[in-house]
Order: C-alpha cells, then structure tokens, then sequence
C-alpha cells in the first residue's frame, strides 16, 4: 500500500519513463485516503509535462502544489520555491517530490537534502523499458548510477511503467517485468508498483508481476496525444 511508503517519497525517472504521470496520481492516490499531501514540481529538465500544470485540479483535492517561484502558466524557468523545504521539515504532511531524471535535474536537491531524513525517504525510479536507455537490465543499472551519484540517494524501489502510451497492452507489463526483475536479481532492489493506466487496459492484468499494481488515469497526457 502506498501509504506503507516513506513520508517523503522522491520520484525520478528517465526522459519518457512517464514520471510525472505517476507522481501526480501517487499525489491524488494519497490524498484521497485522507492524508495531508504536498506535492513539489522540482522538475526543471522535461518542460513538456509539469506536475503544476494540474495546480488547480490537485488543490481543489486538498493537495498542496508547490512549483516555480515564478508564477505563470506560459513560463517555465528554472527556479524553484523555498516553499519546497516546508513539507519536509513539516512531519504531517506526506510529501511526493517530481524531480528530474538526470543529473541536471537532480541539482534541485542541493537545497532539499540537507534537511532529509534518509529513514524518512524513499527514492522511487520510474522505468518504460520500451525506451532506448532503460531497455535492458544493462541500460537501467547504469541510469540509476548516475542518478545515484547526482543525487547521492539510494533508489529504494523501481515502477514498472513499461508503455506504449495508448498501444499499451498486458504485453508491455510483461516485458517490463522481465527487465525488471533482472536489475533486482542484480542490485538487490524491488520492484515497488506496476503501474498503467486503467482505461487503456482491454485484457486482464497479468498476474504474478513484480510489485504492487498501481492502477492510473491520465492527468497530463491529452486526448489527442
């Protein structure tokens, strides 16, 4: 259960793994079993999809968003809050960090981490196997080093976000699955969620995947794309 998670939990991924998309319905996931939830936008790489462009949905679920210190739908900078040290500091609120999958966007911590409790945080990497850099067992060891050494935290648990954006089928889970499970045989790390969006998925979820099904809908992606 997602509410077994640590209080601080840091999503990463890389470009295309569908990150945002996650970390916004983990944010509305947790609101809705009534906690107290922030969520920051720390992602200052991928301009395409930001987690404030859904600001306004998420508040009026009683989530706090916290993005640019710049305010402005059009612009996209960056610079960030100092409001993002406050649900870290703050112990009642369960807090979802979207970061950046690279080491550009994991500079953003530079101001976060000093104030983290490693018992308190839990580093969540977001994988689409279907793209070029994490298609292999190889691929994904060396995307989480880097994100390793950029930010100095441990991933604690993978998300199988295996994906063909509306082509996707149970064969994509499958195939992410297969990947998966060889990092963890080799790193030691869990799968944590498998995650898809529900609408899109015409079959039965396999079962026996690694990790917790963590069913979606789309929040970022339009209609048309």
């Amino acid at each position: 259960m997602l509410v077994e998670d640590k209080r601080i939990r840091i999503i990463t991924g890389h470009y295309g793994s569908g990150k945002t998309e996650f970390a916004v319905n983990y944010a509305m996931q947790l609101g809705k079993k009534g906690r107290k939830v922030a969520i920051a936008d720390l992602d200052i790489v991928n301009v395409y999809f930001r987690s404030r462009e859904k600001k306004k949905e998420m508040e009026k679920a009683g989530i706090l968003v916290i993005s640019s210190s710049i305010e402005g739908d059009g612009l996209d900078v960056p610079a960030v809050s100092a409001a993002m040290t406050m649900p870290a500091r703050e112990h009642t609120f369960d807090y979802v960090v979207d970061l950046g999958g690279n080491d550009v966007g994991t500079m953003v911590l530079g101001r976060l981490k000093p104030i983290l409790d490693p018992a308190e945080v839990d580093f969540f990497m977001v994988v689409n196997t279907y793209r070029p850099d994490t298609s292999s067992p190889e691929g994904v060891i060396a995307q989480m080093e880097n994100l390793t050494y950029a930010s100095g935290l441990k991933v604690t648990g993978f998300i199988n976000n295996t994906n063909l954006i509306r082509e996707t089928n149970a064969q994509c889970l499958l195939d992410g699955d297969k990947v998966l499970r060889e990092v963890t045989k080799e790193t030691g790390i869990p799968v944590r969620y498998v995650s898809y969006v529900e609408e899109l998925m015409t079959e039965e979820v396999p079962k026996g995947l690694a990790g917790e099904l963590f069913p979606m809908k789309f929040y970022m992606r339009k209609t048309w794309m």
